[in-house]
């Protein structure tokens, strides 16, 4: 495993068991790594964390009769988490992060331990991790203890859909509850794995949204009968930014060879609203976005971010702060401004579309319009997700509250800067769901004309399984479905390419 993980690698952990095994130098370097920690216990000299206690108390030194004592001690006061449990592939990404981060040889922590994490990846026994308690900064301390206390036998796991105690997970991981070394506890709990898990799965997520969100576009400039010359190459180079480049690239792709453009050439329209024409300067920008979120966060998948930190070329155990989530809370609150954008302009295209004196088509997409509603709701949900989502991209990352008795004076918020992700990402996905059976509907009223072969290909899936919507209906079970194809991926492919996680 002396390899990096890369965003390819941990998506497929987010999305699949997993097992991250440790190659022969792992094995030396951890195991280096404990011996140095036995050889300062030896000797008697006082190291934060390892004969000390901890935050405010780090003045106070611990007798070494006491030293396993401190470590359980550790792990059982600091799992004070509350709140709805973190999804498993969640929890399956934070094992995987921290496995990979003892594996670096710099937490002092010994082979069993990080062994019997891996046998809790590899048997998908996932530790029952409280959602809030997390400020990000010391670690992810609160939810990091409750992971860990599984090892000590306390607490509760999931396993193949089921909850257990802790005890009966170990079982099923083929392992005995463990007695902690000096150390152990606090590598454990230092570091910003979950808060990085949860910004990494807000990425994933956000890479699907945008790249739903990049083919109802399209599929709405169709629907309207707007233009493509606002996506011509030439435009966008005399600007430079990268994304909006390769993304009014994709736009050309998307509708190249449509026929329902092709009918409306000579038409007197001149400009189309900004939510169509702007398209590739507002998602470019967002992608632009997600690609240096993703850069910040494979650097942190691959970091040491506990603390102290012990350095076998010298032998010194060094106190710093790389617990401290700041990097991963201003990606988190950058994926925020990406998910309120890419929603907002989607609901501003489903608004034009439902306007007939904008659109051109039929009232709220639906014939005998006044008997029928339509799309007038559907809009109106989509507005209100979207509203929601511009109070949820509020930046959590310049939020501080002081803890540990002014010790810890100043945190990231990191945490719930991307558990809020997934709210949002949940929002967008039905934002974008509904344009997609908006333009769906939109392009219907062209026929015989038709789209390009890739929107053709996308519009029969959909038809294929969401009626034309010829009358009222219950309209729910529709939205809920063009909702789960956001989420679902099922139509990133037209932009994978373009997705830091999804390129090949």
């Amino acid at each position: 495993m002396t390899h990096r993980l890369t965003l390819h690698s941990l998506r497929r952990i987010y999305e699949h068991p997993a097992t991250l095994p440790l190659d022969e130098a792992d094995r030396e370097r951890v195991a280096a790594s404990c011996g140095l920690v036995d050889r300062i216990v030896a000797k008697g000299d006082a190291a934060y964390g390892i004969n000390t206690g901890f935050g405010l108390l780090a003045q106070t030194r611990i007798p070494n009769e006491d030293l396993e004592t401190l470590q359980r001690n550790l792990l059982l006061s600091h799992a004070a988490g509350v709140g709805d449990p973190l999804p498993d592939a969640v929890v399956r990404l934070t094992l995987a992060l921290k496995i990979n981060s003892l594996a670096r040889g710099y937490s002092g922590i010994s082979l069993a331990v990080v062994d019997a994490l891996n046998q809790l990846l590899t048997h998908e026994v996932y530790p029952l991790i409280p959602s809030q308690g997390s400020v990000g900064a010391s670690g992810d301390l609160a939810p990091l203890a409750h992971m860990s206390a599984v090892l000590l036998g306390v607490g509760k796991v999931r396993h193949r859909g089921h909850t257990l105690s802790a005890a009966q997970g170990l079982q099923a991981a083929g392992l005995a509850p463990m007695r902690l070394r000096p150390k152990e506890g606090l590598a454990l709990i230092n570091g910003t794995q979950v808060s990085t898990a949860l910004a990494l799965a807000g990425l994933f997520a956000a890479e699907d949204v945008f790249a739903a969100a990049m083919v109802a576009g399209a599929m709405s400039v169709d629907a309207l009968k707007g233009s493509d010359a606002p996506f011509d190459d030439r435009i966008h180079q005399v600007r430079g930014q990268p994304g909006q480049i390769d993304v009014a690239k994709a736009y050309r792709a998307l509708l190249h060879g449509s026929q329902i453009r092709a009918s409306h050439l000579a038409c007197t329209r001149v400009q189309d609203p900004y939510s169509f024409r702007c398209q590739p300067q507002v998602m470019g920008a967002c992608l632009d976005l997600i690609r240096h979120c993703a850069r910040t966060l494979v650097i942190e998948a691959n970091a040491v971010t506990d603390n102290p930190l012990l350095f076998l070329d010298s032998g010194e155990v060094l106190s710093g702060g790389n617990f401290h989530a700041e990097p991963v809370a201003f990606a988190a609150d950058t994926l925020a401004l990406a998910f309120a954008e890419i929603g907002s302009l989607s609901e501003r295209r489903v608004a034009v579309l439902v306007d007939p004196k904008m659109s051109g088509l039929p009232a709220f997409l639906v014939q005998n319009s006044g008997l029928n509603s339509g799309f007038m709701i559907a809009q109106v949900t989509a507005a209100a997700l979207v509203s929601e989502n511009k109070t949820l991209a509020a930046p959590a990352s310049v939020d501080s509250i002081p803890t540990s008795a002014n010790q810890e004076d100043h945190v990231s918020m990191a945490t719930h800067a991307a558990r809020r992700l997934h709210r949002m990402a949940d929002n967008a996905a039905a934002v974008i769901g509904i344009e997609l059976l908006a333009a769906a509907q939109g392009i219907d009223f062209h026929r015989p004309a038709r789209s390009s072969n890739t929107l053709e290909q996308i519009h029969g899936v959909i038809r294929n399984t969401v009626a034309h919507y010829d009358a009222d209906r219950y309209f729910s079970p529709d939205i809920e479905t063009a909702q789960s194809w956001v989420s679902g991926a099922r139509f990133v492919e037209p932009a994978a390419h373009l997705l830091p996680s999804r390129a090949t």
